[in-house]
């Protein structure tokens, strides 16, 4: 008769029942919405005991599991209960809540706002360097130094009062009457000018009359005379910055050291590598963001770096880890570049539309290169089996092969829509795999014009960067959606959709990657100032160091050393990591 509700029950059975009540807890499921489904604490003979259920509630909060909607009317003192039960360990409420991203940058909010107010504070902003933040009431953003100075005023409010307004139209003359051509009144209309200057400013027409002005016999300027010519006054130089230029036995920094408790000729990917886990050494030299990081091709006792700054260093990674030597004559920012197979000379290239090849010994500059439209070159690679040729990849969307003893352009491989930003050399150095801006990738036999393999698919982004694994099965690109794709570097050249290496944010930037010798862990540079390492078989984050306070955007493994890993970033600070 109790689950027919206290109204239909009589008072011996309630007695009785009130009376016979067990010890045994009841446990009844806790609903999304709190409700004291338990009545009022009841007094009989002297008997207190809150666990006699209000039939009425317990039917309210028995809803349908697929219900969206509440089927009541919920009371303010159960809307206003605090949260019960256990709490839900996939909602993230304190700490970091940014890590679930609903944009490629991080957490976008939406705020409503008005067309006109936006277009006010944007213009605003571009105009005085500083706007209000429409998120905080009474908040600037920008320079606010100008904001006080303005006393923070938009620039509608900076407008010109009316009176100021007329005051100025005063100044101009009068426009005139179209039916007059020449003399007083003549129109003038858009042309009139203000007349109220200075007295010197303000001289008669007879003085500037065309017909006072004695004539020129200047003859034309030939087309070949007005031509602009490159400049060539800054030539390419060289400093060596190093203790010594030779050691005891006459032996240049080019000789591979001996004295090491590691052996750097060793055949590379033998040892286990390891994740590196500190700091050991950091190398300064650069003012502005490292564009390019190598180290010695197989030895790895050197590090060439590449920089905005037009600087080009080298350094001694062993013993005393110091500036050897520093290249100079590129008139705009380095772009990328890269050893040939022996080491023996390395290719630059810059914003100033310029490829050189550099002595890495003597640091002289041995050749020029420049492609027929004069484009930026953006990745230049050795084709690895000649070191007399090379491929860029250039802003006007083509991959141009140059010969360095003719310094003649040789082939062109022009299919792509937009810049170029990756070249890789794969299948025994036979072919090569490019990626462009316009988010395709497509592979190349070498010297054959036409690709063998287009892949372009919807949901693909730019492939920004690359790295080939040792395996030589596969190349890692880092892709603009914030994560590492796998492609095979076989005949198929598929996507392999079971690897994808997520964890690290990469959009906006064109963060660098690199995979170990021994093929067992890809590391990545991040936005937040992060070295990411994952597993290349889990394809899970394995480790994570915090290297910078801004983005890094260039990462290295030693060839040789176990664990051994060099970061840099927008700064100019080169790091070593062990």
């Amino acid at each position: 008769m109790a689950l027919l509700g206290d109204q239909y029950a009589s008072s011996d059975e309630e007695v009785s029942h009130i009376r016979g009540t067990s010890n045994a807890t009841t446990v009844v499921a806790a609903p999304d919405v709190s409700l004291d489904v338990w009545s009022h604490s009841i007094t009989f003979c002297n008997f207190y005991t809150n666990n006699t259920q209000d039939p009425m509630r317990l039917q309210l909060m028995l809803a349908k599991p697929t219900d969206t909607a509440l089927t009541y009317n919920a009371t303010a003192e159960d809307l206003a209960r605090p949260s019960q039960g256990p709490r839900n360990p996939y909602k993230a409420t304190e700490g970091n809540v940014l890590k679930r991203k609903n944009a490629l940058t991080g957490d976008a909010q939406e705020t409503a706002i008005s067309d006109s107010t936006f277009s006010t504070l944007h213009r605003t902003w571009q105009s005085l360097g500083y706007t209000k933040d429409p998120s905080v009431n009474g908040a600037y953003v920008g320079d606010l130094v100008k904001a006080q100075q303005y006393e923070g005023k938009d620039i509608i409010q900076m407008r010109p009062s009316k009176e100021a307004s007329a005051a100025l139209r005063r100044k101009r003359q009068k426009k005139g009457k179209p039916s007059i051509v020449d003399g007083p009144g003549a129109y003038l209309g858009p042309w009139a000018q203000y007349t109220a200057l200075g007295e010197e400013e303000s001289a008669s027409d007879e003085e500037y009359r065309e017909e006072d002005i004695a004539p020129t016999r200047n003859t034309a300027v030939a087309k070949l005379a007005s031509d602009y010519q490159d400049d060539l006054t800054n030539t390419e130089t060289t400093q060596f910055e190093g203790t010594a230029l030779s050691d005891y036995q006459g032996r240049s920094y080019m000789h591979v050291p001996l004295d090491l408790d590691v052996d750097l000729r060793a055949e590379s990917g033998t040892r286990k590598n390891y994740i590196p886990k500190k700091l050991i050494h950091t190398f300064r030299g650069h003012s502005k963001a490292i564009n390019a990081l190598r180290f010695f091709p197989n030895h790895g006792h050197l590090l060439l770096s590449a920089s905005a700054d037009t600087k080009v260093k080298l350094w001694d990674l062993y013993h005393d880890r110091e500036l050897l030597r520093t290249y100079s004559g590129a008139q705009k920012a380095i772009t990328d570049a890269t050893f040939d197979s022996t080491g023996g000379h390395f290719l630059t290239g810059s914003y100033d539309r310029y490829m050189k090849l550099w002595d890495t010994e003597t640091g002289a500059c041995v050749s020029r290169f420049q492609t027929s439209t004069k484009a930026i070159p953006h990745v230049v690679r050795f084709y690895p089996v000649n070191n007399n040729e090379f491929l860029v990849g250039t802003s006007d969307k083509k991959i141009v092969q140059f010969d360095t003893r003719s310094g003649e352009q040789t082939q062109e491989y022009d299919h792509h829509l937009q810049a170029v930003n990756t070249i890789t050399f794969c299948d025994e150095n036979r072919r090569f795999m490019t990626t462009s801006d316009d988010k395709s990738l497509r592979c190349w036999e070498f010297g054959l014009p036409v690709p063998i393999k287009f892949i372009a698919e919807p949901y693909m982004f730019s492939l920004v960067r690359a790295a080939p694994h040792p395996n030589g099965k596969s190349v890692a690109f880092q892709s603009g959606d914030n994560q590492i794709v796998v492609y095979a570097s076989t005949d198929r050249f598929r996507q392999n959709r079971k690897k994808s290496f997520r964890g690290h944010n990469n959009a906006g930037y064109a963060i660098d990657l690199d995979i170990s010798p021994d093929g067992q862990f890809v590391c990545s540079g991040d936005s937040g100032g992060y070295v990411c390492f994952y597993d290349w078989k889990s394809c899970k984050m394995w480790h994570k160091i915090k290297a910078d306070d801004g983005p890094v955007v260039r990462v290295a493994w030693h060839p040789q050393e176990s664990s051994k890993v060099v970061t840099a970033g927008i700064g100019g600070e080169i790091k070593l990591w062990d």
